[in-house]
């Protein structure tokens, strides 16, 4: 069965261009620089069956240059789908999701991106600086800080004797 990898890599809304190939998503988050980004999913010791990802760094002259595992667990990406089933902790579907499941249906249904897709952004921002904000103009100017009034200074009450 089918991983349905190019709608998992487009729910996290990274905004690099990229090419899923199989299972693997394929980024160059710098245009024309030679670092490449890499992401897959990283199997559990049960068949068809996956707990993160797998990001690494590709120079395309000295290979895989860094690496970091992201599961699934440590983000709660499945946290919500998990105790809506009352899945327990230490069991084979607790935090993964497998193949052999809902035909038909993606089987990381029920997935919640946002801790990973943050987690992927703070490790593009050290190997890739700038990236993730030039690619995305909307995000930066949200960040941006707002002055607020300072709070009238107020003398304190003399004590009396």
């Amino acid at each position: 069965m089918s991983l349905h990898a190019a709608e998992f890599f487009a729910e996290l809304c990274l905004p690099f261009d990229h090419a899923v190939v199989g299972n693997t998503y394929f980024a160059a988050p710098v245009p024309g620089a030679p670092l490449r980004l890499r992401i897959d999913f990283t199997s559990t010791i049960h068949a068809d069956t996956y707990g993160g990802l797998r990001l690494a760094v590709i120079h395309p002259d000295r290979g895989e240059i860094d690496a970091v595992a992201l599961s699934f667990l440590d983000h709660g990406t499945f946290h919500r789908r998990d105790e809506a089933n009352n899945t327990r902790p230490n069991t084979k579907q607790y935090a993964t999701f497998s193949t052999n499941r809902h035909p038909g249906r993606p089987p990381w249904e029920g997935a919640v991106t946002t801790g990973l897709r943050g987690a992927i952004e703070q490790y593009t921002a050290v190997w890739f600086p700038g990236a993730w904000a030039a690619s995305t103009p909307h995000r930066a100017a949200s960040r941006t800080a707002h002055r607020a009034p300072a709070p009238q200074a107020t003398r304190s009450q003399a004590r009396t004797r």
